[in-house]
């Protein structure tokens, strides 16, 4: 039996931090879907799409070297909603910190409450950062971006080329 898993997040933009959590994962899990949340309500710094299209660049090269099914989507609305229509079982998460720690494990909670106890209910899979890229949060890259500073150790290389493209 294969088991499917869900990585919810903005991603916006992907970082390192995702690609460990992401690469990590692929350990567990037989095929991940990565879900990039859209929020009516916010404004972010990439679009749905050009944060789908980052993700699947890299979903290409992950895909060979791993042999796993990586499938990239979009969706709004709840997560446990998305992730039980793509038929997961796991929702993949990564902690930096212990205040990550804190908000995951009442997520955790609130995810398998919303899906159901049992057999039939979500998991989450709690990976922690490894300390390389612990530091890092896209929330950070996007503000040393806006005043041009250097984020190549924070991004994958066509992610930094993408948004230095994107100021011009």
């Amino acid at each position: 039996m294969s088991l499917t898993g869900f990585y919810p997040g903005s991603f916006d933009p992907i970082t390192n931090g995702h690609l460990d959590i992401i690469g990590r994962s692929l350990h567990f899990i037989d095929e991940l879907i990565i879900g990039v949340g859209v929020h009516h309500g916010k404004t972010p710094y990439l679009t749905g799409e050009e944060r789908v299209e980052l993700i699947e660049t890299l979903a290409v090269d992950l895909r060979k070297t791993t042999g796993k099914t990586i499938k990239v989507i979009q969706f709004s609305g709840l997560m446990v909603e998305a992730a039980t229509a793509y038929g997961a079982k796991v929702i993949v998460r990564g902690v930096r910190d212990s205040a990550d720690y804190v908000y995951e494990m009442q997520m955790a909670g609130m995810n398998r409450a919303m899906s159901g106890h049992g057999p039939d209910g979500l998991e989450t899979l709690l990976l922690p950062s490894t300390g390389e890229v612990r530091h890092i949060a896209a929330k950070l890259v996007r503000q040393i971006e806006v005043f041009d500073g250097d984020i190549t150790s924070f991004v994958p290389p066509h992610v930094a080329e993408y948004l230095e493209k994107k100021k011009r």
